[in-house]
């Protein structure tokens, strides 16, 4: 058992307002493995309050020094990479060795990324007789997910930090666990008090808090396109800044001529990868009908090969969703695709072997319509959906028609003819006849699927407000040396 019975507030570890507590699920076996408190107001205003008297000071330190202190993150993370993966896998189900390089490693990387842009940004820009400067954004409210509770968090909190913000975290109810770890970091680093804070608890109690609170200047959030627009709407009254990563429906387009040897194994990865339970998984494959039958076989002959459990096992390559809410909700996905399409893999009825545990047979639908329900709406878990087309205009067609628009995937038969593809998807990122993630480029979404981006000198600049200096001339700015 993980017991945190404290938050993170002004540099302490403090007891709650209540003593009230969140149950930690583990994923494979449905027992309870931790608990943390369930902060509530009284906690998230104390947080705020702090994080507001602290911003002038870390806001005028110097910014190779916050960035110091974001790279040690990254080593903090790296060196605890076993304990936090054995706790990815328990919270979220994520395959050990997923949880190991993705759920800790790709962490680690982002906050690596984010000090060595922040060393590499430039300290003013000059425009004729102005000089443009980057001021801190202010206090952020940080909402993370669960199903990449690190990954999300370094996407944030690096920036924030870096860009001299403070922050104020609330994790997932579902998978809090590794947030404290981190926090436990950031205390041995000696932070000045209130520069970050970790209040979790219920989103309608302390997400609301933070949207709507007038000394937050910034909210970010990573969660469903629904909770986004609850966030929107809760800050829009005070008129802050908000970051959205929301949902996503993404299609993998395979176009005439792709070499199914290689096409076909990145669209399995790619729609399964964590369980399914990743927002930018293209999770519609979109092919060409002359060879649905092909892509069909070879498709259920991969998902099959799944080798199902628990996910600390180091044999297992699909673990369970996350938690009992979203196993009930991926069922019931499952049970609308057997009622619209046709069934390729899976299917509804328990895993055989396991009866316990939040569980989904890995399940593909095909001969679908564009329009059916399966195929439009986010199910996030292991189902993937075929959807056939005639001519390739068709198919793009097919892939823009989503209200998403956070990822995708072209597989053609050469690169140039993949990218002439790729630049008429209205989507935020595209890989490319396979091509990788990478934790420098701009992520974020079209549609319904945000607003602004994560990652690299593109996420960083989220994270500031620009302002003129208006100077009488040129010549006079010119007196001022290179930086002010």
């Amino acid at each position: 058992m993980i017991n945190r019975d404290a938050l993170y507030i002004d540099g302490e570890w403090i007891k709650p307002a209540t003593g009230e507590v969140i149950e930690v699920d583990e994923a494979a076996t449905e027992e309870i493995i931790g608990t943390v408190p369930a902060g509530d107001a009284a906690d998230a205003e104390r947080a705020i309050l702090a994080a507001r008297r602290a911003f002038d000071g870390w806001s005028e330190t110097p910014i190779n020094e916050r960035a110091d202190v974001v790279q040690a993150l990254a080593d903090g993370l790296r060196a605890n990479e076993a304990k936090l993966a054995k706790i990815m896998a328990q919270e979220v189900g994520s395959p050990i060795a997923i949880a190991e390089r993705v759920q800790v490693g790709l962490a680690a990387s982002v906050f690596e990324t984010m000090a060595e842009a922040a060393r590499e940004m430039p300290a003013e820009e000059r425009i004729g007789n102005s000089m443009v400067i980057r001021a801190a954004a202010g206090v952020v409210g940080a909402i993370t997910p669960w199903n990449y509770p690190l990954y999300q968090l370094a996407a944030k909190v690096g920036p924030a930090l870096a860009a001299g913000c403070t922050v104020i975290v609330k994790p997932s109810s579902v998978a809090p666990l590794a947030t404290f770890v981190l926090a436990d970091l950031v205390h041995e680093l000696g932070l000045p008090s209130g520069v970050f804070n970790l209040v979790s608890g219920r989103g309608a109690l302390v997400g609301e808090l933070l949207s709507s609170h007038k000394e937050i200047d910034m909210v970010s959030i990573t969660g469903s396109t629904g909770a986004g627009v609850r966030v929107s709407q809760a800050a829009a009254p005070t008129v802050k800044k908000v970051a959205l990563e929301l949902g996503g429906k993404s299609a993998f387009l395979l176009a005439p001529g792709a070499d199914l040897d290689e096409a076909i194994p990145n669209a399995v990865r790619g729609s399964f990868v964590n369980n399914g339970q990743t927002c930018s998984a293209t999770t519609r494959l979109i092919v060409p009908n002359a060879i649905i039958d092909e892509v069909e076989q070879r498709v259920a002959a991969m998902v099959n090969a799944f080798v199902i459990g628990n996910p600390l096992d180091p044999s297992v390559t699909l673990g369970p969703v996350a938690s009992a809410g979203q196993f009930t909700t991926v069922k019931n996905y499952i049970d609308i695709g057997m009622t619209e399409g046709t069934l390729i893999a899976g299917g509804p009825g328990a895993v055989d072997g396991l009866d316990r545990g939040y569980f989904v047979k890995p399940t593909v639908f095909s001969r679908l319509s564009p329009k059916a329900r399966v195929v439009q709406e986010e199910i996030f878990g292991p189902v993937l959906v075929i959807v056939g087309y005639d001519t390739l205009e068709e198919g793009i067609a097919i892939a823009n028609d989503s209200e998403f628009g956070l990822s995708g995937a072209v597989f053609a038969a050469d690169i140039p003819e993949a990218v002439r593809i790729a630049k008429r998807l209205r989507t935020g990122q595209v890989a490319i006849n396979g091509g990788r993630f990478n934790a420098k480029a701009p992520f974020g979404g079209y549609k319904t699927s945000g607003i602004g981006r994560e990652l690299g000198h593109h996420g960083l600049m989220e994270y500031f407000e620009l302002q003129s200096l208006q100077f009488p001339s040129a010549d006079e700015l010119g007196n001022f040396g290179t930086t002010v």
